[in-house]
């Protein structure tokens, strides 16, 4: 059986020819505007990593975001206050640092591994929060977990709130 090929048909292939090429104007349109778009968010971000985060000084807010997830004072407190450990994973948006771990050269026989939280935006005092675990080398050289005692995680949460307060004072002063 030979099909036919009418005028109706061919009506229908332009018809779909023509949103095919219509679809195609609009996907270029919307492809000029990110473009365009981008180019002002790079215009306006000069002199910053990631768009917000200020690399070299000026402006910034009064809580010290920068564009990161999490209470600036209190995320570079958290980095000064455990600057003496090996740094594991540092993420700025979610507001955790993890260290590796490390064993203080008083006693090899132990190490301590420490996970911070940072909890919002504000300079807080519940705005951050410690996990320190800490193991014992037995024989055979096997680590074991061992316990700490809840003052550790609360005097560490204390030292980074001091120096939080301390970065804070401080960038005040300069302003």
């Amino acid at each position: 059986m030979i099909a036919r090929f009418t005028s109706s048909h061919a009506l229908r292939i332009f018809a779909a020819l023509a949103m095919l090429s219509l679809a195609a104007c609009e996907g270029i349109s919307r492809e000029r505007a990110d473009a365009e778009g981008a180019e002002d968010r790079l215009r306006n971000s000069s002199g910053k990593l990631f768009g917000d985060i200020n690399l070299l000084g000026g402006e910034s807010d009064t809580n010290q975001n920068n564009g990161i997830g999490v209470n600036g004072f209190l995320w570079r407190a958290s980095l000064d206050t455990l600057s003496f450990l090996p740094l594991s994973s540092a993420d700025p948006f979610g507001g955790v640092i993890i260290t590796d771990w490390y064993a203080p050269p008083e006693s090899p026989a132990e190490r301590f591994k420490v996970t911070v939280y940072i909890l919002g935006r504000e300079l807080r005092a519940d705005g951050v929060r410690v996990a320190v675990f800490r193991q014992k080398r037995e024989t055979g050289n096997e680590w074991q977990d061992a316990t700490t005692g809840a003052s550790t995680s609360t005097s560490l949460e204390d030292a980074i709130l001091t120096r939080a307060r301390e970065l804070r004072i401080a960038g005040t002063d300069r302003e």
